[in-house]
């Protein structure tokens, strides 16, 4: 445990593919709810209107349309508007936890109605504004919809010593010091070398030595093995993803991605010992039936 391999990836959040269409009507969808609930008047809903925008939107795009789709995208969000406006002429009527709710409910929907394509920071879900667009460089994935998550394994064995959530999409070789120390500290045992990959550039942990991919100053032949032991970190990931739950967490706010993060390394390790229990029971059956058929076979000769 004291020599690790370590390495991100992106834990997706359990939120539909943020379109403008689809965000402006589920913000309607909750104004019109809240509404109801608080025992607001609206003079407008729009509850057959705007879901027929939202599908139009949708059916201009896909036709490559887009001017049509850019006016039915104007109607959809000034409908939306509409609500936003009225509900906040009327909420100064209540008190306590509706109007909480309520305020919470208008400030997220202005953040829809107003951010642009270009901008930083943007709401991609409604129920779960921690979510962040973070961009792999994948063909078929370009884009994933959650939260970075740094992932630290030992050098042969491949067990998870530490999985830290890292909010805000930073560096990676700013996540490197957390997430060993999380590492050190679950293990009980002192980390001295790491091995990581070249998006680590620059990172420096005071006590450990960074073994980056593609390293040759000071290099001999025992550092380059587990250099290029670094790729077992991969399927690693992979079958955390596949196996485990590391794929979809349906966990809410930066808690519940902290939490899930640990469960699925928990849930990585808690498979990797039931396989290795399972070949040793095939190796003490094997060894009981050879044993108990060479007993049988001198008790015969007897």
């Amino acid at each position: 445990m004291k020599t690790v391999i370590a390495d991100t990836t992106v834990m997706p959040k359990a939120v539909a593919y943020p379109t403008d269409s689809r965000l402006l009507e589920r913000s309607r969808q909750y104004l019109v709810k809240a509404a109801n609930r608080c025992g607001l008047k609206l003079r407008q809903n729009y509850n057959r209107e705007a879901p027929r925008l939202a599908v139009q939107v949708g059916r201009y795009a896909h036709a490559k349309q887009f001017k049509r789709m850019n006016k039915a995208l104007r109607t959809l969000r000034s409908r939306v508007g509409r609500i936003w406006r009225e509900l906040d002429r009327q909420k100064e009527a209540l008190t306590g936890p509706a109007r909480q709710h309520l305020d919470g409910l208008l400030a997220l929907t202005q953040r829809i109605l107003t951010q642009q394509r270009q901008d930083k920071n943007k709401l991609y879900a409604l129920h779960a504004p921690e979510v962040e667009c973070i961009s792999k460089g994948k063909t078929h994935n370009p884009y994933e919809f959650g939260v970075k998550v740094s992932l630290t394994t030992t050098l042969k064995e491949g067990f998870v010593l530490g999985a830290c959530a890292m909010p805000g999409n930073p560096y990676d070789g700013h996540t490197l010091a957390p997430a060993l120390a999380q590492s050190q500290r679950l293990s009980q045992i002192p980390i001295d070398t790491v091995v990581v990959d070249k998006g680590y550039k620059g990172a420096i942990v005071e006590g450990v030595r960074i073994l980056r991919s593609g390293q040759r100053r000071g290099i001999t032949r025992g550092l380059k093995a587990k250099i290029k032991r670094r790729s077992a970190i991969e399927p690693t990931i992979g079958h955390m993803k596949s196996d485990g739950k590391l794929s979809r967490n349906w966990l809410k706010g930066q808690l519940g991605d902290a939490v899930h993060a640990i469960l699925c390394g928990a849930g990585h390790n808690i498979r990797l010992l039931l396989r290795h229990l399972r070949y040793f029971l095939v190796l003490i059956w094997a060894l009981n039936l050879c044993f108990g058929d060479s007993k049988k076979a001198g008790y015969i000769n007897m």
